[in-house]
Parts: C-alpha cells; sequence; structure tokens
C-alpha cells in the first residue's frame, strides 16, 4: 500500500492485517474522527512538518488519521532534514505544527521565535547514540578529546554530545564538533572524514545496519531525547481544540505501529526510501506505548536541563524559561 490509496482501501488493508486487532483499532479511529468532526470544523488548512524520524506523523499521513479528525481542512505534509528547519518553517508562518526533537526548541525560543510545545511522546533515550566506524579504536567517550565529531547543529544530537563530553570530563572545547546535515554527516562517517558521529534514529539504524557501525554511547542516562510537538501562535490562539485532536490521532497512529511493526517497517520503507530492515530496527527500539501527552512537570523540568546546560556553556545567547513556551491545554 502506498499514501496514494483511498483510504476505503487502508483499512481494507488493516482488517486483514493482524486478525482483528486492528479491525478494533480502525473502528476506534473512525468512531473517535467522527465524534471529533464537532470539536474544531473552523479548521480550514493544516500544515504539517514532519522527518524522517517522525514515526507516528509518517504513520498518520499514510492513513489519513488528520484527514479524518478535520473534514473540512486543506492537510499538507513537509518533509524536513531536521528539527531545526521545522522550527524555522514554524517560525516564518510556512507551516501550522511540527515534531523535533529537544534540543531545536530551545534554539528557537532562545532566538525569540515563536513558538508553543502542546505535546510530547514518552522519552527514547536509545534511540540516539555517539556512533565511531566499525574499525575504529575508540572504545570510551574519554578518546573523544581532539577529534572530530559529526553532529547536526542545534539537533536532539547536539544535546547528546554536550552530555557525553561532561560525562568523560572533558571540556567541549576539548572536542572538534563539525557541523553536519545527517546525509552530509553519514558520507563523511564512511570516508573516514570524522572519528565520531552523534546521531538520531533512523540515520543512526541505517549506519549500525548497513555500515557496521559501533556504539560508542547511547543516549541511556545521558538525554531523554524527546520528541516534541509544537505549534504555530495562530494554531494556539483561534484553535486550542484542534491540538487535542492532533494528540489523538498521533495516538491512534501510535497504537496500530506498536501492534504492526513489520508492517510499520515495511510502510516506512515505502514512504522514506529507508530498506525495511533499517526500519524496523529503529522502530523496535521505541518505547511501547510512544503516544503523545501534553507536557508533565519532569518534562519541562528535563527540557530547562538542557537549556540551562545550553546557556551555561554560551551555546543559546540567553537563559530562557521553558515554561512559558508551553501550551496551558486549555
Amino acid at each position: 500500500m502506498t499514501q496514494h490509496q483511498p483510504h476505503n482501501k487502508a483499512i481494507t488493508w488493516f482488517k486483514t492485517s493482524s486478525h482483528g486487532i486492528n479491525t478494533m483499532l480502525v473502528a476506534c479511529a473512525m468512531l473517535g474522527s467522527s465524534a471529533a468532526w464537532a470539536v474544531d470544523p473552523s479548521v480550514k488548512q493544516l500544515r504539517i512538518g514532519y522527518q524522517k524520524s517522525s514515526v507516528n506523523l509518517v504513520i498518520a499521513k499514510q492513513q489519513k488519521l488528520f484527514e479524518q479528525e478535520f473534514p473540512n481542512a486543506k492537510i499538507t505534509w513537509n518533509e524536513f532534514p531536521g528539527g531545526p528547519q521545522i522550527l524555522e518553517a514554524l517560525a516564518v508562518g510556512s507551516i501550522d505544527i511540527g515534531s523535533t526533537g529537544d534540543t531545536p526548541p530551545v534554539y528557537a525560543q532562545a532566538g525569540n521565535k515563536p513558538l508553543q510545545y502542546f505535546a510530547y511522546e514518552t522519552a527514547k533515550p536509545l534511540a540516539s547514540a555517539i556512533l565511531v566506524p566499525k574499525n575504529s579504536k575508540i572504545t570510551q567517550l574519554s578518546q573523544l578529546k581532539g577529534k572530530r565529531i559529526g553532529v547536526h547543529r542545534g539537533s536532539s544530537s547536539h544535546y547528546l554530545l554536550v552530555q557525553a563530553v561532561r560525562k568523560a570530563g572533558l571540556k567541549w572545547t576539548d572536542i572538534q564538533p563539525i557541523w553536519l546535515s545527517p546525509a552530509d554527516a553519514r558520507a563523511a562517517f564512511q570516508k573516514g572524514a570524522i572519528d565520531a558521529w552523534a546521531i538520531w534514529d533512523p540515520y543512526y539504524a541505517a549506519a549500525q545496519v548497513e555500515d557496521k557501525a559501533k556504539v560508542l554511547t547511547s543516549g541511556q542516562g545521558l538525554s531523554p531525547n524527546y520528541t516534541f510537538y509544537l505549534a504555530s501562535g495562530d494554531i494556539v490562539k483561534n484553535h486550542p481544540q484542534a491540538l487535542k485532536g492532533i494528540i489523538k490521532q498521533v495516538n491512534v497512529a501510535d497504537k496500530w505501529v506498536q501492534s504492526n511493526k513489520t508492517s510499520t517497517a515495511n510502510l516506512f520503507a515505502q514512504s522514506t526510501g529507508l530498506k525495511p530492515n533499517v526500519s524496523l530496527t529503529f522502530i523496535q527500539r521505541r518505547p511501547n506505548p510512544s503516544g503523545a501527552a501534553p507536557l508533565t512537570a519532569k518534562v519541562i523540568a528535563d527540557q530547562q536541563q538542557l537549556a540551562n546546560r545550553f546557556s551555561e556553556l554560551k551555546i543559546i545567547p540567553q537563559q530562557i524559561n521553558i515554561k512559558q513556551a508551553v501550551w496551558a491545554g486549555k
């Protein structure tokens, strides 16, 4: 099945794919969406920014869940290489909502960009890592001193690298961060132009499976690696009920993913161009459940710690208060 198939065919595929579990999930999705039509029929457009790691949004796109939730709206999908680009698009009004890792919103808020956190997904510390080539002699974090490390500036892996350097007892100035997009970093990693690579899934899984990269450390104990959903001021101000509908459909997508990991990997491979075994590797790393919910006090505190660390290191120009950018959920 591809994303271009009519929705009734998608429903048929669901029913035949997993012995009744999915029939129930689809029925719930359909019941939920029909009930939600009255939630906010005034939403006329919804422009969504996502990336290859946005599993729930990729599935929501495939199965047209937001089209069910907002039948009066024109739904458009925009893929970006990373969170910083998504939040830039959000700031200039090119998209209405977006999904990113934990670091991009901190950069955006520090730059006085308009944004509102409205949901998060369960922490995924195992879904990011610092990798070294299969023949590397680097076996511990302290050996990163003086080394060239590929990382996407302002990404979740930027924070992972900051935390790893700190854990190793090194200073940030002890390493040589090489600012590269995931695609450019992968090429540099394969050619040996960088000594290590701080990266997130699915790029992490691709390097692990296809390049036999070794894991120097995962995010466990270093970075919670939250996924956040952020919205423009217009949606928050004029369509707050729509945010609840978005959260609901993200959770419909996640329930389906958790019950159909192999099928999800195949669908994901079709939509992203990744190999199914790469997709399955990182999908199996996701916690169960990995749905969306409004931010908790702990999540806000974890995000504040990230912001504080970055301001201490002068990576961002000023201290920020995360709570000021969190939707109150009303």
